[in-house]
């Protein structure tokens, strides 16, 4: 079972690069959103230029199913480089009613001039970005109050740009979803398909799943063992294929001739991690914002 050298670039998303510049100038601050079990591998490295004439908000989403203290690390770690960043979940409804008061804190200044211009009646204007499937209609439809963006769990969803009205005060410019066109990392790679980020249908799901089973192993033992009733001591030195094989038979997964059912065990394996059933577990820590990033390439 060899290791996916994992890339994923549809044209749309050259496209989403051009909104972006193009639109920048009209929003007052940005709204970026990661995923909070892999915020290192869910930034995209373009962001930072193609919005470094605006502010920054950071959201670290999907936070009720990543580990909570690890994700208490990540927002210390940016507070310390002197960034702004929350923790909130689009399905539940955490961390939402923080991020008005957190765009007003960030454009303070600028809305005093606001003010003494005659002009504090003005809607703070956001674009939000982020990697496909990360949140960002869930995002707009809970602060809109209505299904506004289409939302589906799948990437790649949203196509074109569209504002939307909020009742917080701020008007958000919803972009579609961008991911770069080469993950320089394999384990960049490996993480947004983890999580979902790209597509399911370009990836062999059982090596995939294999992979993600060495990982849960690393990253939470006891988690993993106890979803799957497997022995950590016993799984010691197991290839990813060989992790896989475990849970399809703890699972009883088999088909005709006796054989383990592996591609039934993928399935589970992606979806409980996806969904928190295994638990809420990081990928990975702050530490990662000392590893070189991927290189981005021009077109």
């Amino acid at each position: 079972m060899p290791s996916q050298n994992i890339q994923w670039f549809p044209g749309h998303m050259a496209k989403t690069r051009r909104l972006i510049s193009e639109n920048i100038k009209l929003v007052d601050v940005v709204i970026e959103l990661l995923d909070a079990r892999i915020p290192y591998s869910s930034k995209n490295p373009e962001i930072s230029s193609l919005c470094a004439i605006r502010p920054v908000l950071t959201l670290f989403n999907k936070s009720t199913l990543a580990d909570p203290a690890v994700t208490k690390k990540w927002i210390e770690a940016y507070k310390k480089e002197g960034r702004h960043a929350l923790a909130i979940d689009c399905v539940t409804g955490d961390g939402l009613k923080s991020i008005a008061p957190a765009c007003r804190q960030i454009l303070a200044d600028k809305l005093e001039r606001y003010e003494a211009k005659g002009m504090s009646g003005r809607k703070i204007r956001a674009m939000i970005v982020g990697i496909p499937n990360v949140g960002k209609s869930s995002l707009v439809n809970k602060l809109s109050g209505s299904k506004k963006a289409r939302v589906e769990d799948r990437p790649g969803v949203t196509m074109t740009k569209q504002w939307v009205t909020t009742n917080i005060g701020i008007e958000l410019l919803d972009m579609p979803g961008i991911l770069w066109p080469k993950f320089e990392d394999e384990t960049i790679g490996e993480n947004l398909a983890f999580t979902g980020a790209i597509k399911d249908a370009i990836l062999d799901t059982e090596t995939l799943a294999g992979m993600l089973c060495a990982r849960l192993l690393e990253a939470s033992p006891d988690k993993f063992c106890t979803r799957y009733k497997l022995d950590a001591e016993k799984l010691a030195g197991k290839k990813p294929h060989e992790l896989l094989a475990a849970v399809a038979r703890k699972r009883g997964f088999l088909i005709s001739g006796g054989e383990l059912d592996t591609e039934r065990a993928s399935a589970i394996v992606l979806d409980e991690f996806r969904s928190s059933k295994i638990g809420r577990i990081s990928l990975e820590g702050p530490e990662a914002l000392t590893a070189p990033k991927a290189e981005t390439e021009e077109e």
